[in-house]
């Protein structure tokens, strides 16, 4: 098991209330902060995700941007887009496949591409999309685009959402043949679809570890046969969660009753509408009610929550082992967790419990990417 951090610019109204004027730019810089405690507490990846228009919910549109500042801050954590939307109204295949070309060489080969297709209808008509069905179709027209956009021949494409004439797209990655591919998937075809053509899934299902079983079981027996968009198969599963592990971990149950999870996650259903809503969860403006003492209790013995003292979150880590998860990412900052404890948080689990399960200094996708190509050779 490998661990992640997911960066994401949540700025509540609790926030923005508090100060006006500083807000984002001080949460901004927080997200800078803890992903380099994250690097030297030894988690191995970070994650930015890339959101338009959603006011309070994630105010980090230009992630590429900030993965680039990030990169130059830190030294092993490799920097993923969580995602890169790749329809071509929101952003063109060619200035992607540049953008991740560029990441890629400015990180010395540590850039990760996450692909999506997003998930908002406010987003998507904010770009002209109008109906959201056709976003399934422009993502399966650029996917498999990219990887031809990479290598070295002179690229030309003439297709239904996207056109351009014979240019030589550049630069190209510094990762040969291209970095790690992945894609962003929620329900059982998607995660089929990833493992057939190769691609890693990032899991933002809002999900425990028993629900998921099924579709990481999907996954892992589909990716068997995958025949790969790009130039190596990526077998990797990442769940995103939550955690606050803490020496103390009643002072951990206090502070996580107190920092908008659930408002976080009452905005979720705000905004993202292709996600199928639960019953239990109320129409906005209404909001889910903030977890008690007690509550948070259930999920720690159950062992569905990163929240507590490290023998605690070390158990909720193994349940997502179980279940053949390959890398945990934890969200922090999507809360209004002050940068105090999310970096001592990060710095506790690295001491006691990243090391448990995370026992190779080498990155997944690299190791794999490697012994792939080593066996074509």
């Amino acid at each position: 098991m490998e661990f992640g951090i997911f960066n994401s610019l949540y700025l509540p109204k609790r926030l923005s209330d508090r100060d006006p004027i500083g807000a984002e730019h001080s949460r901004l810089m927080d997200e800078v902060a803890w992903t380099q405690a994250a690097d030297r507490a030894g988690f191995k990846y970070t994650w930015a995700t890339e959101h338009h228009f959603l006011d309070e919910y994630s105010h980090l549109s230009a992630n590429e941007v900030f993965l680039a500042y990030v990169a130059g801050t830190t030294s092993n954590i490799h920097i993923g887009s969580g995602i890169f939307n790749i329809t071509p109204p929101v952003n063109h295949p060619a200035r992607i496949a540049e953008r991740a070309a560029m990441l890629d060489h400015l990180s010395g080969g540590r850039f990760e591409l996450g692909m999506g297709r997003g998930s908002s209808s406010t987003e998507q008509k904010g770009f002209g999309i109008e109906d959201p069905a056709l976003t399934k179709l422009m993502f399966d027209e650029v996917v498999a685009e990219l990887p031809k956009m990479w290598k070295d021949q002179p690229y030309a494409h003439d297709g239904q959402f996207f056109s351009m004439p014979e240019r030589n797209v550049l630069p190209k990655p510094y990762t040969r043949p291209h970095p790690p591919l992945w894609v962003a998937a929620g329900n059982p075809g998607t995660f089929e679809k990833a493992a057939k053509m190769g691609l890693g899934v990032l899991c933002f299902a809002n999900s425990s570890p028993e629900e998921l079983a099924p579709l990481i079981e999907t996954y892992k027996k589909n990716i068997e046969k995958a025949e790969p968009i790009g130039g190596y198969i990526n077998n990797n599963i990442m769940v995103t969660s939550q955690m606050l592990c803490l020496q103390d971990g009643d002072r951990a149950r206090q502070i996580a009753t107190d920092i908008t999870m659930s408002y976080q996650h009452s905005q979720v259903y705000r905004y993202l509408d292709t996600f199928p809503k639960p019953n239990w969860v109320p129409d906005w403006p209404a909001t889910l009610p903030e977890p008690t003492v007690e509550i948070l209790e259930l999920g720690v013995r159950a062992g569905t929550i990163c929240i507590g003292d490290p023998d605690e979150v070390e158990r909720a880590v193994q349940s997502y082992v179980n279940i053949g998860a390959d890398q945990l990412v934890f969200g922090m900052l999507s809360t209004t967790m002050p940068i105090e404890v999310a970096v001592e948080a990060v710095d506790t689990f690295g001491r006691h419990v990243l090391p448990k399960f995370d026992k190779d200094p080498v990155h997944s996708t690299t190791r794999q990417r490697e012994a792939q190509l080593a066996a074509k050779a």
